[in-house]
């Protein structure tokens, strides 16, 4: 038998029958409305992570059953599930948006896992009261993005929402062109955001803030609530977690292109993957989301960004606090969280396990060569790895990546200096790094290519795609081309808001 959910038979549990729970459901009626997804037309299996399916006890062969197709497309509705789509409200682009809410996801509760309660969300399962004037769907393209990224975030050790499965239908939806419907199932501990709580704050509602962050404390920060001031400690908890999250996003390169507060998890964890993307001519001030005319959420801006949706939220929580001086001084933890845990990360990017004062110049020297250069992100701190301390006549694989050459053998030789220090012999050290700097990312490309073999009825490039991201850090000689610069015809690759 599966490792699958069974019942006290010990028979696998039926879709319909999946236990689910709701402790979101469980708060005033404001929080929320209660509604029933809208059906698809003949819904089929896409993709499914087993690794994902692994934490609420189920299996992917569980989830390509007809069964369970239906149930995460929104078709069936299981009986123990309390549909629901959150409100919620927000400062997109910095400007405040007021009113948003769950426009097109819906939540159907939460099953236990090895590691916790996770709750399960349809993304794309219509119409809700938040929709305004979409149409409630997702579309295959943005589903497999999603999907892809989310489990290639969790290899990579990254807090993120997971993903379930996807499933499809042929019923059309309107975006630029037609496109065909899917649903992603997305998972989280919670999908409370940052703009849960402005919501209250912004319409003066005090009662309702109070019981969101009780809610918030006593079920995933449990830890807080005997502190003084609880509320205190929880911005200072999630100011904490961004900056650590941020740290990782920047450390591999990855973008996240809508940092709205909206998209801000309350548990730190990566939220809402639409025009995202991994660097790859670095460029700092890239811009992965073609809609962000104004570059505010370039790869160089995110830290700042995230610490500015963290005063955010430190103001709608100042009714709580009672304290502009105790929510200043919770913000506070942020800067000094976000600077330790980079620094962390970039020390073991470089195989560097003593800390020196002036290692921040190595640093800086390192991305000011990549910004001079446009080196590919990957590829150059997976190569780096190679580099042998004592013959940099072996240099090739990393040094014939820039045209630049003599600028980099003048880094290069600040580094060797560097790594002399250390006791580490090249073979130990290249074992680390190769342990933090992946080989493979979801690159624009690799998802486009699985994207269009998919809206074919193909979905095998997105199980051989996901197979591959779950394992980033190993060589996977056979799948080398997975690791590749992006073909020319990439360049033309654009991701924007629109899903």
């Amino acid at each position: 038998m599966s490792a699958s959910l069974a019942t006290a038979t010990g028979t696998a549990i039926t879709a319909i029958d999946l236990p689910f729970e709701n402790s979101f459901a469980e708060l005033p009626p404001a929080f929320y409305t209660r509604l029933m997804p809208t059906p698809l037309r003949e819904p089929y299996f896409v993709a499914a992570s087993a690794r994902a399916a692994q934490l609420v006890g189920l299996t992917a062969a569980d989830l390509a059953g007809d069964d369970y197709v239906a149930v995460f497309t929104g078709n069936t509705v299981p009986t123990r599930a309390a549909p629901l789509s959150a409100v919620y409200s927000g400062h997109q682009f910095g400007v405040w948006a007021g009113q948003l809410g769950d426009g097109r996801a819906i939540l159907l509760g939460e099953l236990a896992g090895p590691q916790g309660p996770m709750e399960l969300q349809l993304k794309g399962a219509g119409m809700t009261p938040y929709s305004r004037m979409g149409d409630g769907r997702a579309v295959l393209r943005s589903s497999i993005r999603e999907f892809l990224c989310s489990e290639a975030m969790a290899a990579l050790n990254i807090p993120t929402t997971r993903a379930l499965m996807i499933t499809g239908s042929d019923q059309g939806v309107m975006r630029e062109t037609v496109e065909t419907s899917a649903v992603c199932t997305r998972m989280a501990p919670s999908f409370v955001r940052f703009g849960s709580f402005e919501h209250w704050f912004y319409r003066d509602k005090p009662e309702q803030l109070r019981t969101l962050a009780d809610y918030v404390i006593n079920t995933f920060y449990p830890e807080l609530a005997g502190d003084s001031n609880p509320y205190t400690s929880l911005l200072a908890e999630v100011s904490r977690r961004t900056a650590h999250m941020i740290a990782h996003w920047q450390a591999v390169g990855f973008m996240h292109g809508v940092m709205n507060t909206d998209n801000m998890s309350i548990l730190g964890l990566t939220l809402d993957y639409g025009p995202f993307g991994f660097m790859e001519a670095f460029d700092s001030q890239h811009i992965c989301n073609h809609t962000d005319q104004q570059g505010r959420y370039s790869y160089a801006n995110q830290p700042q960004i995230g610490h500015w949706n963290c005063f955010a939220l430190g103001q709608a929580l100042l009714p709580l606090i009672g304290s502009l001086e105790d929510a200043q001084e919770a913000l506070a933890v942020y800067e000094p969280a976000f600077a330790a845990k980079i620094d962390e990360l970039l020390h073991a990017k470089l195989g560097l396990e003593l800390v020196r004062d002036d290692d921040h110049q190595l640093f800086a020297d390192m991305f000011a060569l990549l910004q001079a250069t446009h080196v590919d992100f990957t590829q150059f701190f997976r190569r780096l790895g190679m580099l042998q301390v004592e013959q940099p006549e072996l240099d090739a694989p990393v040094r014939d990546l820039f045209i630049d050459r003599d600028a980099f053998d003048t880094w290069a030789a600040a580094y060797r200096t560097r790594l002399r220090m250390e006791s580490r012999n090249d073979i130990a050290r290249r074992r680390a790094m190769d342990g933090v700097n992946p080989k493979y990312v979801l690159r624009n490309y690799l998802a486009q290519v699985a994207i269009e073999k998919a809206q074919k009825k193909d979905f095998s490039e997105v199980a051989k795609l996901l197979a591959i991201l779950e394992h980033p850090f190993d060589e996977q000689h056979e799948h080398e081309a997975y690791a590749a610069l992006p073909p020319d015809w990439a360049s033309h690759l654009e991701v924007s808001c629109s899903s």
